[in-house]
């Protein structure tokens, strides 16, 4: 028995702790009112003198517990993905590439937030730059087999895969147009599983032929098949967004601690929504089906509260406020650009299984987003992504 004593002028302190077995038990604190000494085991109380008040300081997991009921746990990202890793909801490989994308868009914060470009022989363009790091970050995890990014003209066959041989699209830097205005930016990525039928070899000259693209864009399936999505948007906070199909989470980056804190839990998004974002400066470019659409959002009616317009330019600006406010966002086709210019793979598709797995709806004005299997890398949809009643109402209008 190893004890400890505190004395006061009429109380005494006993901190005991039993080292009877290998396994620490607690301490026990035991305050009297007498001058007497006491040892006490825990669960023996043993009322010596008068005003003895005992109890447990705790054991580490004790304090754990009290620490998560009191609300003041910290759930890293890391921590998160590990304990989906344990309940079988992913597997070891799996969590390893969300890993290595949080660390990418980290370091993409870090450049964004800045605000400057990479000095070196050649200047170089900051999504440039943000496809190499997400790029490196993905290759170096060794769980991906080929990666296909909105910057390169075809697909990435990875060399050294140990294992896993995820598929990964991604749009490592969206926006950024809206860098110098210090404006909402973010990188979207979707996670598709392994699929050794077709696997294209890299050559030295870095490209694929024709044979070895399409061999690439059946290996790329619809987006019902994506095994996890998200999006990080550099704002005034960084915030991770995830999906890995049970439920969006959102994270967001603490710099005290360095890491992505879990922040906001199975995210909903509310079934209809009075916001609209479309850019309406190509309102005389588009079809009068969704002219007649847009007019009547601005149509006051009998409520006197019509619409309001937001667009900051940003998809992922722009989808995040909606996720969390409602409504809707588009992109729609229009006379110069017959399919909109946001493309399948790398936007249209990780947003939709996002917004489907909070509730929501993706479509591109006919048809569910994530049933269109892309027929060539680049592909472009229009997209209508938001609350479900707000996608339907659109729907209609376009039929």
């Amino acid at each position: 028995m190893v004890a400890m004593a505190a004395t006061t002028a009429s109380s005494q302190l006993i901190f005991s702790n039993s080292c009877s077995s290998s396994r620490l038990s607690p301490f026990q604190l035991c305050v009297f009112d007498t001058k007497t000494v006491l040892s006490s085991p825990i669960g023996k109380k043993k009322h010596v003198g008068s005003g003895i008040r005992c109890m447990a300081v705790g054991s580490a997991a004790e304090k754990a517990e009290t620490k998560k009921k009191s609300g003041y746990e910290i759930l890293t990202l890391t921590s998160w993905l590990l304990k989906q890793e344990q309940a079988g909801v992913i597997d070891a490989e799996l969590t390893i590439v969300l890993s290595s994308i949080s660390m990418a868009c980290k370091q993409i914060a870090s450049l964004v937030q800045r605000a400057v470009n990479i000095q070196g022989e050649d200047q170089k363009k900051l999504d440039v730059v943000s496809n190499e790091v997400f790029s490196n970050c993905l290759k170096s995890s060794g769980r991906t087999g080929i990666i296909a990014s909105e910057e390169e003209d075809v697909p990435v066959a990875v060399e050294e895969s140990y294992s896993g041989n995820y598929i990964v699209v991604f749009d490592p830097l969206d926006g950024s147009s809206n860098i110098d205005a210090a404006v909402s930016t973010g990188s979207i990525f979707g996670i598709y599983s392994p699929n050794d039928e077709c696997l294209a070899e890299i050559e030295d000259d870095s490209t694929l032929d024709k044979v070895e693209q399409r061999c690439v864009i059946n290996v790329c399936q619809p987006g019902s098949n994506l095994l996890a999505a998200g999006y990080c948007m550099y704002s005034s906070s960084v915030i991770f967004v995830l999906t890995i199909g049970k439920g969006v989470f959102s994270f967001t980056l603490d710099p005290m601690y360095g890491e992505f804190v879990l922040t906001q839990e199975s995210i909903q998004i509310p079934k209809s929504g009075k916001i609209y974002s479309f850019n309406e400066g190509n309102y005389q470019l588009w079809d009068d089906k969704l002219k007649k659409y847009i007019d009547d959002l601005k149509d006051p009616g009998p409520s006197g509260k019509p619409y309001s317009a937001r667009y900051i330019g940003s998809l992922v600006g722009d989808f995040h406020r909606t996720l969390l406010y409602g409504g809707i966002y588009g992109y729609p086709r229009d006379k110069k650009s017959k399919n909109g210019k946001l493309r399948l793979l790398y936007e249209c598709a990780p947003m939709s299984f996002i917004a489907e797995q909070a509730g929501g709806k993706g479509s591109d004005g006919h048809q569910r987003v994530l049933d269109i299997k892309p027929e060539e890398i680049h592909q472009r949809v229009p997209l209508y992504i938001g609350s479900v009643e707000e996608v339907e109402k659109l729907e209609k209008f376009l039929a």
